[in-house]
């Protein structure tokens, strides 16, 4: 079997039968990867600590083709991301990008989807105490926009005519983002997106940091945000883990324009 040799983030982990692990993984090389860590839980010397939930590190798999799990036979911890997992702000925030990078790639995406996914997490972890859910939601679009989901911000998203920057725009997760007010009419209703909004998301999907200071207007773009992933998702499934965060936000999901 082939040894791929790459630098992974375990997305996903739990246990299986009496001494194993098994792991979704993203990888820089290989796209995601479902793995199984045999006798992981029985001994740290091929693994060491590095199997817990957001560490990231050095995998070597043994690859198949056709086979749905492949076999990890090393992991060389590089990051384990502890403060992820001791704050409840910050797991919400990492829980939400995993579930997002599960959900919407597709195994082969190039290195830089990668690059941004752990950039995102090493900012949450280090973001201070009540920044890491914007924090979150900025990476979370970033990441959105590097997989290729990025919303249309400055031309309408049905006949792609250029939008004023400073009016309110309807942004509408079904059509793929901001509409200008005739195919807004025609299309499902969205939701009123102001200036400083788009200007947020602009900057978000661009990688640039954008402060958000009001807390309506952090549950807005978190709404906002799951809203469109579940549209592109087409599965009819719930992102729990967006749900999760942003109940703990305090927001409703219910709430309308």
């Amino acid at each position: 079997m082939p040894l791929v040799t790459t630098d992974a983030v375990v997305l996903h982990a739990f246990d299986y039968l009496e001494s194993s692990r098994i792991l979704r993984l993203a990888t820089r090389d290989a796209g995601l990867q479902s793995v199984i860590a045999r006798g992981a839980r029985s001994s740290n010397r091929r693994f060491g600590l590095g199997l817990d939930l957001f560490a990231s590190g050095v995998a070597q798999i043994q690859t198949r083709p056709g086979r749905e799990l492949q076999q990890l036979s090393g992991f060389d911890l590089g990051s384990a991301r502890v403060a992820l997992s001791q704050d409840l702000e910050r797991f919400g925030a990492a829980s939400a990008l995993a579930e997002l990078t599960l959900r919407f790639a597709d195994g082969d995406e190039p290195g830089d989807f990668y690059v941004v996914l752990t950039a995102a997490l090493d900012a949450i972890a280090a973001a201070p105490h009540g920044e890491a859910r914007d924090v979150g939601i900025a990476g979370a679009w970033h990441l959105v926009a590097t997989l290729g989901f990025a919303p249309a911000l400055d031309s309408c998203c049905r006949c792609h005519r250029t939008l004023d920057d400073t009016g309110v725009v309807d942004f509408s997760p079904s059509a793929g983002g901001s509409a200008c007010r005739e195919c807004a009419a025609m299309l499902p209703r969205g939701r009123a997106l102001p200036p400083e909004a788009r200007a947020a998301l602009r900057a978000w999907t661009s990688g640039v940091p954008y402060p958000v200071h009001e807390g309506a207007m952090r549950r807005a773009h978190l709404r906002l945000l799951r809203e469109f992933l579940e549209h592109h998702l087409g599965d009819g499934r719930a992102l729990r883990a967006f749900e999760s965060w942003e109940h703990g936000m305090g927001a409703s999901v219910g709430d309308g324009r």
